[in-house]
């Protein structure tokens, strides 16, 4: 029997479905049992061809401790058990107040935080696309920030991308490119990799800006890359990740770190070029900045510029799922507020 992903791949897009809709043990007793979907899979291992076996044993693996895994997250066991007696100490009322007096809480054990919840389709997407994970650091060096990525000591585009220092002289990173360096240098070319992780920029918070930020990279290095690859994976990201078809432009940039750079723009998946609120009229969004990966940049992280090209790009997570989801506030984001992040 010849190597395929396809069995995989349909119990895996099955188990998400169903991990929504039936509970613990039904899930259990569907892929994990002895008449269970996976035992069926397994079976399949010792039919696959000699040089096959192996790679297709391990995917099978990797698919049921991902299910176990879920499986015991969410069986019955693992909630926090609670009962009318218990008495809530927090609670900002005293225990003789009349109901109609309590503030009204939220009835819920709680939910995953939208941004959590856009980032796992996000990175799903990318994964599907050949991808791999890399997750980013919350502290770095002024190597990692500023000089393996083409800006020198001294020099003024560093300004820009000031950020928060601590007394060792070490950096909260201002974009996820801080990664860059160690991406090249650790993978083999070809290079495809996003880099989740969270931000820091010295500025004035308001409805569309936070000193605390999620984004995410990319980095794709092989041979004979060009500016139309790079158009094509993006474009092919943001169709599945707004689930429509998408008019695409790019208008001049610039980073000291790429070079052609571009804004990559998209048609408005909302009202189809015809102009909404959150397009501001224009028919138009600015999504992320992109570009080449610049010449110096492969050649610090030891990948030879002349044989090998490569694209970039970065994106604000907050700001997408802010588009997707119609929210006209990133502060709420990272509120706290229960009424807000109880809607997702």
């Amino acid at each position: 029997m010849k190597f395929s992903y396809k069995e995989i791949t349909k119990i895996y897009e099955e188990f998400n479905k169903d991990i929504d809709s039936i509970s613990s043990d039904d899930l259990k007793k569907k892929y994990l049992s002895k008449k269970g979907n996976l035992k069926d899979l397994l079976k399949k291992i010792g039919e696959q061809e000699k040089e096959d076996r192996a790679k297709f044993g391990k995917e099978v693996n990797i698919l049921k401790n991902f299910i176990e895994e879920k499986v015991e997250i969410l069986s019955s066991s693992l909630k926090p058990k609670f009962s009318k007696e218990q008495i809530d100490v927090t609670a900002p009322f005293e225990k003789n107040t009349p109901e109609d007096k309590k503030p009204k809480l939220l009835n819920k054990l709680g939910s995953t935080h939208p941004l959590t919840q856009e980032l796992e389709k996000i990175l799903e997407i990318f994964q599907k696309m050949g991808f791999q994970i890399e997750e980013s650091r919350q502290i770095d060096d002024d190597y990692n920030m500023f000089q393996s990525l083409n800006f020198p000591i001294g020099h003024p585009a560093r300004d820009n991308w000031d950020t928060f220092w601590t007394e060792e002289n070490l950096v909260l990173p201002a974009h996820t490119s801080t990664m860059q360096n160690r991406i090249l240098r650790k993978y083999e070319i070809p290079i495809r990799v996003v880099i989740p992780g969270r931000c820091f920029r010295n500025e004035a918070t308001d409805a569309s800006h936070e000193h605390t930020f999620y984004q995410i990279e990319g980095v794709y290095v092989d041979e004979n890359i060009s500016m139309s690859h790079m158009f094509g994976t993006i474009k092919a990201y943001l169709e599945a990740f707004f689930e429509t078809e998408l008019d695409i432009k790019s208008q001049p940039s610039y980073f000291p770190f790429t070079e052609p750079d571009a804004e990559f723009v998209i048609s408005c998946p909302f009202c189809k070029k015809e102009g909404c609120s959150i397009c501001k009229y224009t028919g138009w969004i600015e999504i992320m900045g992109c570009g080449m990966i610049h010449p110096h940049v492969l050649t610090e992280g030891g990948i030879d510029p002349k044989k090998y090209s490569g694209f970039a790009w970065g994106f604000g997570l907050d700001r997408l799922v802010m588009i997707k989801n119609g929210i006209d506030d990133i502060r709420k984001l990272h509120s706290g507020e229960l009424e807000f992040l109880d809607q997702f």
